[in-house]
């Protein structure tokens, strides 16, 4: 009999889609992807890459005909696109309906809201005027935020005043008018939290622990496993976390972030329906990763453990601090402390703020651990593309 393994369909070549496949080849699947470019992250390693857009029906039908099981590394790709796969009678995980509540966060908002999830006010806006009442009703400063496709600070401007609304709306909405908004009640946090949940096809679902998040620039820098918040912030975190991911029927990995205030309240901010960089510190850092969870979950398979190896884990994000190439220069000099972990994403090109790579440490202590993985980060250093003149 030939061997015939099961295979893993993932819409999206990014870093997310490359360490899910990386989770899939340990438990012996096969991997395609699909990516509107080549020679993608994933695409780099997986079984197949199909250069397509999901928009692209004939092209992702046939993709979906070559899968198992179709999950997603984004929230970004239209309903319409999802549902194509589902009523094909492929099998899509989380499901088209479940991304729909997400990917419009007005939608999100309304949904967590609606089932008595603490979220910060909000209304939808339509035009400035609106968004200065907001602001009469809610005070300032206030945040202006694109309903679709924003992250790390994309598609967010924070309003402190009405004569910030003209410019903040502009920023939003250049080159596309007709972007639809909505505002949002500024959270005075302490600390960001962020719980990674895992919800399998049954109905059974586990919780990762509660880490803190740390942020540069609106991008995840750090985050610290465990957080340490104590105990009434760490239940209504992990159980806000838990009900988000009900609410909206979830397949498969979440990362809800929350934040706390000074006296002790949680908001949910805002979940994601696939692996998330507040979880990458399970690679080494628990029992079972996110990645391998999350093809646990979408597969119908039992779901792993969530505990922490050590008592204090670490992740630190690679941010590019220049233009250049995306290939490490000083391996050696980064693997000196043998308690770092590095992970490179395999992009062709380095800028600044962008997402290349993270470092895991684990120690005895949140500090040592933040300590070690900080260290490793300042070391590491990225090749430099001469520049070139024409003669």
């Amino acid at each position: 009999m030939l061997y015939n393994p099961p295979t893993l369909g993932i819409l999206g070549g990014g870093q997310l889609a490359r360490m899910t496949a990386i989770a899939a080849f340990q438990l012996g699947m096969k991997v395609h992807i699909m990516e509107n470019h080549a020679n993608s992250p994933a695409g780099q390693l997986a079984h197949r890459e199909v250069v397509a857009d999901p928009s692209d029906h004939v092209a992702l039908l046939h993709f979906a005909s070559s899968c198992d099981v179709i999950t997603l590394e984004s929230e970004f790709i239209e309903e319409a696109n999802l549902m194509v796969i589902e009523r094909a009678g492929f099998i899509l995980r989380p499901r088209a309906a479940s991304v729909a509540k997400i990917q419009d966060k007005l939608i999100q908002k309304q949904t967590f809201d609606d089932a008595g999830i603490p979220v910060a006010a909000f209304c939808a806006v339509a035009d400035c005027k609106e968004a200065e009442d907001f602001g009469k009703k809610f005070g300032y400063p206030f945040v202006l935020k694109s309903r679709r496709n924003g992250y790390d600070g994309y598609g967010n401007a924070t309003i402190r005043t009405p004569d910030d609304i003209p410019n903040g709306w502009e920023k939003i909405t250049k080159g596309n008018p007709n972007r639809e908004l909505y505002c949002e009640a500024f959270v005075p946090f302490v600390k960001e939290l962020a719980v990674m949940v895992v919800r399998g096809a049954s109905s059974e679902t586990a919780l990762y622990p509660v880490v803190e998040t740390v942020q540069e620039n609106h991008i995840c820098r750090t985050v610290i496993a465990p957080a340490h918040v104590g105990e009434p912030a760490t239940t209504l975190a992990r159980d806000y976390a838990r009900h988000a991911v009900e609410v909206i029927d979830g397949i498969g990995i979440f990362g809800v972030e929350l934040f706390l205030t000074a006296d002790g309240e949680v908001l949910v901010n805002e979940i994601a329906p696939r692996p998330h960089n507040s979880g990458h510190y399970t690679i080494e850092g628990c029992a079972t990763s996110q990645f391998e969870n999350h093809i646990r979950a979408i597969m119908g398979w039992p779901l792993g453990s969530t505990e922490l190896r050590a008592p204090g884990v670490a992740m630190v994000n690679i941010l590019g601090r220049h233009n250049g190439s995306g290939a490490v220069s000083n391996y050696e000099e980064v693997l000196a402390e043998p308690n770092v972990h590095l992970h490179i994403y395999g992009k062709e090109r380095s800028r600044r703020g962008r997402k290349m790579g993270h470092i895991t440490a684990l120690a005895n202590s949140t500090e040592e651990a933040v300590r070690i993985a900080a260290k490793a980060e300042e070391k590491l250093i990225f090749e430099e593309i001469p520049i070139t003149t024409a003669s």
